[in-house]
């Protein structure tokens, strides 16, 4: 079943059949991974998902379970068979971080019949990562290759398509006619899923504005020297709205190094804010430096990191 924010548990119904998934994806969500996109499920150009948010696009048929970084796909997190099947399909070789080739933007993935019209379908795994083969019975948990970025993928992630009878389903809302949104009260999830609407996936302290395509391979934030230029905090984040916004505290060893609001101006799938102070004297007071960011939508804090480095000589 899932779980909403505000730990609303929605009872499971099961009207579609008694057919359970377990998460496909060896990751802590909310910790180590997170739901990007969800199923589309707006009949028009538009999108949105199940809760009538807007975490999907236009004609998504699937959920998109993503790692922070590239960083986190290169140490390798595993691709599991959702429920017990036969594999019906695979396909391996794709490269990661290359334009799809046409007629194959799912990348390198698995086919998996699980019977009675039950399929699932697991997309953009890591190039030569793929460990079944067609034919093989698997069981819930099996491992089936990595995460990775192959096929049409912008980001790290599996994606998740649920067939039944040939006809993609979400599986939040499997009973649910599609052109409708709402809490739903079935899913096939055998575990609590929690619905983060959006949040922070990473923070850093750095000594200048680092570039967004460093951000998204997993920049680190190392000890500065006390004469660095500036003192730049930013944060990398999912699923922001139009009239959102981000809180920055930066506190040192002197006490408040800068605290700033930063209004939000478009719903996006991903995006990154960055700010900061420069030096304007010899040098910063050695110790501790301590980031704090909120993302904040309305009066409500969707997601809060902290971090420390340390400046010295």
């Amino acid at each position: 079943m899932i779980r909403l924010a505000a730990s609303l548990t929605l009872a499971l119904a099961h009207p579609a059949g008694a057919f359970d998934l377990a998460q496909p994806v060896d990751c802590t969500l909310g910790q180590t991974c997170y739901i990007q996109q969800f199923f589309d499920r707006d009949e028009t150009v538009g999108a949105r998902d199940f809760t009538c948010g807007t975490l999907s696009y236009d004609g998504h048929d699937g959920t998109d379970f993503a790692l922070p970084t590239r960083a986190a796909m290169a140490a390798g997190v595993a691709v599991l068979a959702a429920a017990p099947g036969t594999v019906t399909g695979v396909r391996d070789g794709e490269p990661d971080f290359a334009p799809a080739t046409p007629g194959k933007e799912c990348g390198n993935g698995v086919v998996i019949d699980h019977g009675q019209g039950w399929q699932t379908q697991y997309c953009h795994l890591r190039q030569g990562s793929v460990s079944v083969a067609a034919g093989d019975v698997v069981q819930t948990g099996t491992a089936l290759g990595l995460i990775g970025q192959s096929g049409q993928a912008d980001f790290p992630h599996l994606h998740l398509t649920l067939r039944r009878d040939g006809k993609e389903v979400d599986p939040f809302a499997p009973d649910t006619d599609i052109g409708t949104c709402g809490a739903a009260d079935d899913d096939v999830w055998a575990d609590d899923i929690t619905y983060a609407p959006g949040g922070l996936l990473a923070v850093g302290i750095t000594d200048a504005v680092p570039a967004y395509d460093a951000i998204k391979a997993g920049l680190p934030s190392p000890d500065l020297p006390p004469t660095a230029p500036a003192l730049v905090i930013w944060a990398y984040f999912f699923g922001p709205q139009a009239g959102d916004a981000l809180i920055f505290t930066l506190t040192g060893p002197a006490g408040d190094v800068l605290t700033d609001r930063v209004a939000l101006d478009r719903t996006q799938a991903l995006a990154f804010r960055a700010v900061g102070r420069r030096l304007r004297t010899e040098g910063w007071p050695p110790g501790p430096y301590q980031g704090d960011v909120r993302l904040m939508r309305g009066a409500d804090q969707l997601s809060s990191q902290t971090i420390t480095v340390m400046v010295g000589p």
